[in-house]
């Protein structure tokens, strides 16, 4: 995938969740780096390299990491889940759209 297609891709998931507020993103060469201003006073941090395929989805609140779904090469794909986001969970490969999805589900958790 490349930063267009992942671009695309974020947009489309974003758009079926109600809590998203604005994006703000920039790319360089390769990467993409966004954040997303969510209701609650939250961010949702996006990170993506094309290259190395490294992507980072974290939810912030109060400049802490609550919840976040990430994939780099050394310790593939996981989890932080909500109530202890510091935890590598390791999950299956997820898409964009079901990264969002699972998003949501957090959100539903949080208060």
């Amino acid at each position: 995938m490349d930063i267009n297609q992942f671009l695309l891709s974020l947009l489309h998931a974003l758009s079926s969740i109600d809590f998203a507020e604005h994006v703000d993103f920039q790319t360089e060469v390769f990467i993409f780096k966004g954040h997303i201003a969510l209701k609650k006073e939250r961010i949702l941090q996006v990170y993506f390299n094309e290259i190395t395929r490294t992507t980072a989805f974290a939810l912030i609140e109060e400049d802490k990491r609550i919840w976040g779904v990430d994939f780099d090469h050394i310790r593939g794909w996981h989890l932080h889940p909500v109530g202890n986001p510091e935890s590598h969970q390791t999950i299956n490969s997820m898409t964009i759209e079901e990264i969002i999805k699972t998003l949501a589900e957090a959100w539903s958790l949080l208060k």
